[in-house]
């Protein structure tokens, strides 16, 4: 292909541009958006065309006005819910139902629970499928996912899992499903047409992954893991290209396409920004104090925010679990600087 003197130029110039916005990124904390109640959290997934944040909190789903900055409703009777997963082409959401291995299927404009389908023990994550129109419940200590018709809740195919499934994403290009298994460090992939596990990649040299997010034009997954670690794997070979660490108790990852940055959510009070500088490389840009506990987070692609649930809680003994302080949960809002 023949590139003239002036395309090359541009093309350069451009590639300069975009390296420079991402060495100069600078996040900085917005605003907490107050919730309360009593409970615990896990994911919080975003809808940005209806321009809502779902907040997974005990029993409940919150939902939150992104533009509003404000709690504007909720979804009832989801005990223990961990994800919740929005179809917006059908105006459906899902959420998993850790305590009653269920998930539910939600009318989202209403907000009221349609019908209940059966999962494995103690479903986590959950995804939509566009392509197929398919829900995958992954379900922690069932070993499995459960994959159901999203319309109808017609249960459609169980898959054994090797270990504990952690988060997972789909790629639209290849569609395959893509899912961290957590206590075997490796990732499976699923074919979305078939239910089948077409391979399992090794994540070495991390360890006990949990969030996942993607950079579908890429080809690349970013896999953050215990032993402070965030790896940019290669989506068609399985291969890790490349690795940078991150801060302590991660959970929760997301890749923002427009920007190039990738980001990992620390429970010691930290997010680790990082930028994508090629396929085969990965640099940290910045180091963002949040609060302890603050491990979930989603990205609303349209502002480039990030969103991170959090509480205070009270120091616990060895091997306990911190209280959480009564009435303190909220949502912390972070940003590019103007």
């Amino acid at each position: 292909m023949r590139i003239s003197i002036r395309s090359g130029l541009v093309l350069i110039f451009a590639l300069s541009s975009a390296f420079a916005s991402a060495k100069d990124v600078s996040y900085r904390f917005l605003q907490a958006i107050s919730v309360g109640g009593e409970g615990g959290w896990d994911y919080l997934s975003v809808d940005a065309g209806a321009r809502l944040l779902y907040v997974s909190h005990a029993t409940k789903v919150v939902v939150i006005d992104m533009d509003q900055e404000k709690v504007v409703g909720e979804i009832a009777d989801t005990p223990g819910v961990h994800g919740f997963a929005v179809a917006p082409d059908l105006g459906l959401g899902f959420a998993s139902n850790g305590r009653e291995a269920k998930a539910s299927i939600v009318d989202l404009k209403t907000r009221k629970t349609i019908s209940k389908v059966e999962t494995g023990e103690n479903p986590d994550a959950i995804l939509y499928v566009p392509a197929t129109k398919e829900v995958y419940a992954f379900n922690g200590r069932g070993h499995s996912a459960t994959v159901f018709e999203a319309k109808t809740g017609k249960p459609l195919a169980t898959i054994p899992l090797s270990g504990k499934p952690e988060f997972a994403v789909f790629d639209p290009t290849s569609g395959r499903v893509y899912n961290n298994i957590e206590d075997q460090n490796e990732v499976a992939v699923l074919d979305a047409r078939t239910h089948a596990i077409v391979a399992t990649w090794p994540i070495s040299p991390g360890e006990s992954a949990s969030g996942m997010a993607i950079d579908v034009e890429h080809h690349r997954l970013f896999v953050v893991t215990e032993n402070e670690m965030m790896l940019m794997m290669d989506t068609e070979k399985g291969r890790v290209a490349a690795s940078v660490p991150i801060g302590k108790g991660v959970d929760a990852a997301a890749f923002d396409p427009s920007t190039g940055l990738a980001f990992a959510s620390n429970g010691e009070g930290s997010v680790t920004i990082v930028h994508e500088d090629s396929p085969e490389t990965l640099r940290v840009v910045q180091t963002l104090p949040s609060v302890r506990s603050a491990r979930t987070m989603t990205l609303d692609p349209e502002t480039h925010r990030i969103y991170l649930s959090a509480a205070d809680v009270e120091p616990a003994p060895s091997g306990e679990r911190p209280k959480i302080v009564s009435g303190t949960f909220r949502v912390l809002v972070y940003g590019p600087s103007e």
